[in-house]
């Protein structure tokens, strides 16, 4: 792969909405067209040939998802280009079994080393040099696109180059960083799917997000009705925690029978053996 083509992925604006194009094939051109250059871009960004590739799949997913709104932006491919690129920075990917594996490294040692060297630098300085001597993009346009102020880019840009210019003294000049990263970007990476792969694959995972969605409504719709049926539809004043009371003699356990006790039991149960006269007192 050539710099040049490196830096391609961008359409002149309104190039998908010309002649008579459907919506499929429009979108298979720029497919065509962004597609290689960008899972180039992402292997420079992680290192990663697998994950290269899906964050352009994922990328053109979204963009057939809004494709009306693509076709008609003023560069499809930085649009689809900055969603792959945020895809591939993603910090989630750290907690994903697949790519905790390491990846195999470029053949070449020149090409090794200089990924060696982008893979140190935090995502946003990697970004922006990819963008300025790998795309080939102004700062102002860095800045749009990363969603930085222009200072902020122009800061990355500098401290990307001087870093890479300390670890590789052989790239210390932007064209001959532009060389290497394009000699680097010719590294054998798989290819994305087809076109048609892609957006069926969006529209089968939009499908699976529109059930999922009904799904949870419905969980939702349910248990809102029954709250609404077994909750509360008054206030209940708390019932206060009762008082202790003074000045009674505390309750004692009734012990055993002292002697005199069980001669009364014993005398009372002899003289009145039944009857109701048991009930009369008897006069003295």
């Amino acid at each position: 792969m050539t710099e040049s083509q490196l830096r391609r992925g961008r359409l002149m604006p309104g190039q998908l909405t010309r002649g008579q194009l459907t919506p499929a094939q429009a979108f298979d051109t720029l497919y065509g067209f962004c597609a290689p250059v960008l899972v180039r871009q992402a292997y420079l960004l992680t290192g990663r040939r697998a994950l290269a590739r899906e964050s352009v799949e994922r990328a053109f997913e979204l963009a057939w998802r809004r494709w009306p709104e693509v076709a008609r932006d003023r560069d499809p491919g930085g649009w689809v280009r900055a969603a792959a690129h945020d895809h591939a920075l993603s910090p989630w990917h750290r907690f994903r079994r697949r790519h905790r594996q390491p990846e195999p490294p470029p053949g070449d040692p020149a090409g090794r080393a200089l990924l060696d060297v982008l893979l140190q630098l935090p995502p946003p300085y990697r970004r922006t040099l990819l963008l300025a001597d790998g795309v080939g993009l102004t700062v102002r346009q860095i800045a749009q696109e990363t969603e930085a102020t222009t200072s902020a880019a122009t800061r990355r840009l500098r401290h990307a180059r001087e870093a890479v210019s300390d670890l590789l003294p052989g790239a210390s000049a932007p064209p001959d960083l532009r060389r290497r990263l394009s000699e680097l970007a010719a590294t054998e990476i798989p290819a994305a799917a087809p076109p048609p792969t892609v957006r069926t694959t969006g529209e089968r995972r939009d499908r699976q997000w529109v059930r999922t969605a009904a799904v949870l409504v419905t969980t939702l719709t349910g248990t809102t009705a029954l709250a609404l049926q077994y909750a509360p539809d008054h206030y209940a004043r708390p019932v206060p925690q009762g008082a202790a009371i003074h000045g009674l003699p505390p309750h004692a356990v009734q012990g055993p029978l002292s002697e005199r006790s069980r001669a009364l039991h014993r005398a009372l149960r002899s003289e009145f053996p039944g009857g109701p006269h048991r009930l009369v007192p008897s006069a003295r």
